[in-house]
């Protein structure tokens, strides 16, 4: 029985022109039902976007009140609640400035100076301990691991009168170290995670051709994990900035000395220091205070987003 072989479709050089002619014809004929959805897919984009815009502009307007009100004389500031003035003045930013004990920079140095100790404090432990969750096997990890997140639903106002008593037995109230040396301690729970999740997503292949080099667990950790580590790294590193940067609590209750404040008891204090309301100065100095917070998000803001990107899938 012998097999048929379908001949192959032989196209007359008239047929691929015909072809490209017809789709023109067909691709030239109006399509009502195209043009609708078109219209309609574009009128939802521009409500969507418009919604958007005004949400926005609802969460960002305080704000701009704000910095709008920096620029107010005292008594314009809450008899005009617009953005726009009828009358500017910049004294505001240099009686804010002189208008404690200090000059402004002393608080914001006093500020910069527990930011940097607590952001190094948190980069070297919390990558140590989520190293050891991570890689290293050991006894009862798992339970160690469990008590290390429910502490992060453990409010601060449990944990404060126990530390006060210690730090003062120490000797460390109106001293830095009380905010500082628990940083050092892994006590944020929240970052340890972070860290945990990361590593577990770095294969471990890597570490076991390190270990085939000879590597230990000190070498694969800093020559391996942490440069593989930067997205979570930098997302730690602004977070921390910007919690510690605006913490209040922590700092009113162990810096009772005026020359310890930072920004945001000076700015608590603002009004008090001065005897009258003054504001125009708070204001003008809480702009200030913001500047680096904006500067820290604007230039991080690509690791930020990638860190939590990236440890959120694993």
């Amino acid at each position: 029985m012998t097999d048929r072989v379908s001949a192959p479709e032989v196209l007359t050089p008239a047929e691929p022109r015909r072809r490209e002619t017809l789709t023109e014809i067909a691709d030239s004929v109006p399509d009502d039902g195209r043009r609708h959805s078109e219209w309609g897919g574009r009128a939802r984009s521009l409500v969507k976007h418009t919604l958007l815009i005004v949400a926005g502009f609802a969460m960002i307007y305080p704000l701009l009140w704000m910095v709008a009100s920096s620029f107010k004389p005292d008594a314009l500031i809450f008899r005009e609640p617009g953005l726009i003035p009828s009358a500017t003045t910049s004294e505001n930013y240099g009686r804010g400035w002189y208008a404690l004990l200090d000059p402004f920079s002393h608080y914001l140095m006093n500020s910069f100076i527990l930011v940097a100790g607590s952001v190094i404090g948190n980069l070297v432990s919390t990558s140590l301990a989520a190293y050891a969750f991570a890689r290293l096997n050991f006894r009862l990890r798992g339970l160690w691991f469990g008590i290390m997140l429910m502490s992060i639903m453990l409010p601060i106002h449990v944990i404060i009168v126990p530390q006060y008593v210690l730090f003062s037995e120490l000797g460390w109230i109106n001293t830095f170290w009380p905010l500082i040396v628990p940083k050092l301690l892994a006590t944020d729970a929240f970052f340890v995670f972070l860290m945990v999740q990361f590593f577990r997503g770095i294969p471990k292949e890597l570490d076991e051709a390190a270990r085939i080099d000879g590597a230990g667990h000190i070498r694969i950790f800093f020559q391996i994990m942490l440069p593989l580590s930067l997205p979570a790294l930098a997302t730690t590193a602004i977070f921390t900035f910007i919690w510690t940067w605006n913490d209040f609590f922590g700092q009113l209750i162990f810096l009772t000395d005026p020359a310890m404040y930072t920004v945001p008891i000076a700015l608590r204090t603002f009004l008090d220091a001065t005897g009258e309301s003054s504001w125009g100065p708070m204001f003008a100095m809480s702009v200030i205070s913001l500047l680096p917070l904006f500067l820290v998000f604007l230039f991080g803001q690509r690791y930020l987003v990638k860190g939590i990107a990236t440890t959120g899938i694993k």
